[in-house]
């Protein structure tokens, strides 16, 4: 789909803002026209009463007088009012696009997306999404009024003095039309190598500020500088070079302006012989034509803004209409409570020639089960889980929950039987409350302290100084490891789901964090379907029956838990 087409799509998907965007048109062309209006009326005016004092004649003063003073009440009142209009359905579509582009995106998570940077990412959503929204107050509604100001200049022309338009027409369209179209012709390139430079450089400065430790460790904190000084002086010389440009737009208006004054003074001396144009008239032409390019100015700018928008509108359209690794089932079975599992002869691989990371995987995980999975990295334990929650489609074999295969049941109400501990945990710059009800939305307070006590975090949530309205940070950054695992085990005692995944709940934890996890991890392992992956079972043994031995993505062994550990199975 081309940029244009993307760009009338916009317009269908903010169509809830679509009055208030229209009030805002409304507002500038009432604003443009009547600050055109009032520069010719004052004019004529003007010249008028020179005249009449000269000549010695009476001149009706007051209408035209009450005509300048509504004018200028129109011209005040509608620029004010197109501010506050434009503004707000711009900043209220901007909500309503983001809300959208993170619908679509949800589906597409993990599989479609993990191709992209964060910081791409993090492009796509706000500044590819600001870049669109500004189409209609940067591009849109200049268009409209420097329409209607060329319709007026040229209506009042066509009546006064209609062989001025063979002047006026051809240069306000050079200035509407030629102009725009050299200066999108000139930035095209700079803008579209700009707009993925500047989504390289966010990216450096996240790997900048996440891996800083990484980078001294290895002594590539200099190169890593000079990469980013490298780009930025690309990126500051691209946008000089469309700046430069959008100046020498901006100034053509007022040259080509000129001219075509010249050009309507030069038409009217030749007929003043006629008495249909009197010297006050004349005067009013010149205004208004000076009054019509000033609202056709602002056309180079929108160009360069309109450009911007197109390119974001492709961006992010290509990455909205991306198809979900997954397809849901039309009529999805419903799903009782499940807390069995079964493998059989699963293949998967992440991508269409890669590897099988799951080759023939077959396994029974029954209701009750406490299973420890085990095996060296790239075994494919983690695959198993993403499969198992429906992020990833398996290319053969079939996985069941509960007796219902997985491809006839919906993503969220798999995900909704399954509570996962992730190596890393997930929390958000929000407050600890509505971290812990990411797990059950609609959790009571009572419900938010039952799981807090259980998960053994009573003691933290008294420390902080806001308790359960206490931001977290980013990614948790005001938490420590410890104290990250135990709310998202009191998220996953709220979720209350049959089946529990652990995956290397204790990884990267010091010995005084794990032991007091244990009871936390005890007591939300109680009463269900428990799969343990990680690498070693140190310190684990107390919450699993069973091991499975994993290797090249399929099942070496399945012993008892003593067996395991007595050593007289080893399979690694």
């Amino acid at each position: 789909m081309n940029g244009r087409a993307d760009l009338w799509r916009l317009l269908g998907i903010l169509r809830r803002d679509r009055m208030r965007m229209l009030g805002g048109v409304g507002l500038a062309l009432m604003a443009g026209l009547a600050a055109a209006g009032l520069m010719a009326v004052s004019g004529w005016f003007i010249a008028a009463m020179a005249m009449a004092g000269a000549a010695g004649t009476a001149i009706n003063y007051f209408t035209p007088a009450a005509l300048i003073r509504l004018l200028a009440i129109l011209r005040s009142g509608g620029r004010y009012g197109e501010r506050l209009a434009t503004h707000d359905a711009t900043l209220r579509g901007l909500a309503h696009l983001r809300a959208w582009l993170l619908r679509r995106l949800i589906p597409l998570a993990p599989a479609r997306l993990v191709a992209l940077r964060s910081a791409e990412l993090f492009a796509r959503l706000r500044t590819d999404v600001d870049s669109l929204e500004q189409w209609y107050l940067m591009v849109l509604v200049p268009l409209l009024v420097a329409v209607a100001g060329f319709c007026l200049v040229a209506g009042v022309l066509a009546w006064l003095l209609p062989v001025a338009l063979w002047v006026v027409v051809p240069a306000m369209a050079a200035t509407a039309g030629l102009v725009p179209a050299a200066i999108r012709r000139a930035t095209r390139a700079d803008a579209r190598a700009g707009l993925a430079e500047a989504t390289q450089l966010r990216g450096l400065f996240v790997d900048a500020v996440r891996g800083h430790a990484e980078l001294v460790a290895w002594g590539q904190v200099d190169r890593h500088a000079h990469a980013i000084a490298a780009l930025d002086a690309t990126l500051v010389a691209r946008r000089a070079r469309t700046a430069r440009w959008e100046a020498i737009g901006a100034s053509l208006p007022g040259f080509v302006a000129q001219l075509a004054i010249g050009g309507v003074v030069a038409c009217a001396l030749i007929g003043t012989a006629r008495p249909l144009l009197a010297p006050a008239l004349l005067v009013m032409l010149v205004f208004l034509v000076l009054s019509g390019h000033e609202l056709i100015a602002p056309l180079p700018e929108a160009v360069v803004a309109g450009q911007a928008a197109r390119m974001a509108a492709e961006r992010v359209f290509a990455l909205a209409d991306t198809p979900p690794a997954v397809t849901e089932p039309a009529q999805p079975v419903r799903l009782e409570r499940a807390a069995s599992v079964r493998f059989t002869g699963v293949r998967f691989r992440y991508e269409p020639a890669g590897a099988w990371v799951l080759d023939g995987l077959d396994l029974d995980i029954p209701e009750g089960a406490r299973v420890a999975i085990v095996g060296p990295s790239g075994a494919g334990k983690t695959s198993l889980i993403r499969v198992l929650q429906k992020f990833y489609p398996i290319e053969e074999g079939t996985i069941t929950l509960g007796g219902q295969p997985l491809q006839t049941l919906a993503g969220a109400d798999v995900r909704h039987h399954i509570s996962v501990i992730p190596e890393r945990p997930t929390l958000l710059n929000r407050s600890l409350r509505d971290n812990l009800r990411l797990g059950a939305p609609g959790a009571l307070d009572g419900d938010i302290d039952r799981a807090v006590e259980a998960a053994q975090l009573k003691g933290f949530v008294a420390g902080l100084p806001d308790g359960y309205e206490t931001f977290l940070g980013e990614g948790g950054t005001r938490v420590s490891g410890g104290e990250a695992r135990r709310i998202v085990i009191a998220r996953a005692i709220l979720q209350d789901a049959p089946i529990l995944v652990l995956d290397e709940p204790t990884e990267g934890l010091d010995t005084r964090s794990v032991c007091e996890l244990f009871g936390a991890l005890e007591t939300v392992a109680r009463g269900r379907t428990v799969l343990l992956v990680t690498h070693r079972l140190v310190g684990l043994t107390h919450l699993i029956d069973e091991v499975v031995v994993m290797e090249a993505g399929s099942v070496r062994a399945r012993m008892p838990l003593a067996s395991y550990v007595s050593g007289a199975c080893r399979v690694l």
